[in-house]
């Protein structure tokens, strides 16, 4: 499956080179919306909620009441998890509150909905970033999977090296990862080709797309078609 982003920051759709810095505006969420009306399923990340800056409810509200949605941003109470519910969430994506200092936050976990917890594992320089990919912690995203499993229904892994860059990805880190669950794997992070896109479906791996898309790179009927050919 190929799943499109959609980023909300001070009410826009936008796209971020590697969580930080803005590089481009897009369309109202619902023109991207009517773009994305052919994909079985999109992405939405409230980035102002993630940064702790506000939020974009109303328009988490509007697009995960017209599309099957997944969202994330800021998930880091069980309160929060169930509000993205209540807003039409058809998954909720949880980040950093997945991790402690020394491990998983099973704590935490195990207060959520498990079949409708989809648990980032985003890496750098070989070891999972929190907090909007600005803290490293020790551990490796290969070796934490298989202790996550129990607290959700898949894995949202991005590569953040390559995140927003249009480089490309790593193909062999989501191999690995692959290998190392069985649950739902979604890959993001530099994904730039429809090679990549298809290597991936191959590999029983969803692409979660966003720059990619959002400048051309990527046209919108060929990863349908990738979709539809995909595992």
């Amino acid at each position: 499956m190929t799943i499109p982003c959609i980023d909300l920051m001070d009410g826009k759709v936008v796209q971020l080179v590697q969580g930080r810095d803005k590089a481009l505006e897009a369309d109202s969420p619902e023109e991207m919306l009517r773009k994305f009306a052919a994909f079985p399923e999109i992405q939405v990340i409230d980035l102002d909620a993630a940064m702790g800056r506000g939020s974009n409810s109303d328009l988490v509200r509007c697009v995960a009441s017209k599309a099957k949605a997944r969202v994330g941003g800021g998930v880091r109470s069980a309160q929060r998890f169930r509000e993205l519910l209540a807003q039409g969430a058809h998954r909720v994506i949880v980040g950093t509150a997945a991790f402690t200092a020394t491990g998983v936050n099973t704590e935490f976990l195990s207060q959520l909905d498990h079949g409708r917890t989809i648990v980032a594992v985003d890496s750098k320089d070989g070891r999972i970033v929190i907090r909007g990919w600005r803290e490293s912690t020790n551990l490796a995203a290969e070796a934490v999977l298989h202790e996550l499993e129990p607290y959700c229904s898949g894995f949202l892994c991005t590569y953040v090296d390559k995140e927003g860059m249009m480089q490309g990805t790593d193909l062999a880190w989501f191999r690995r990862l692959r290998a190392a669950t069985s649950l739902e794997l979604t890959a993001a992070g530099g994904i730039t080709t429809v090679e990549e896109v298809r290597a991936l479906l191959e590999m029983n791996v969803h692409a979660a797309l966003g720059m990619a898309i959002y400048t051309g790179k990527l046209s919108l009927e060929e990863l349908i078609q990738a979709g539809k050919s995909g595992v």
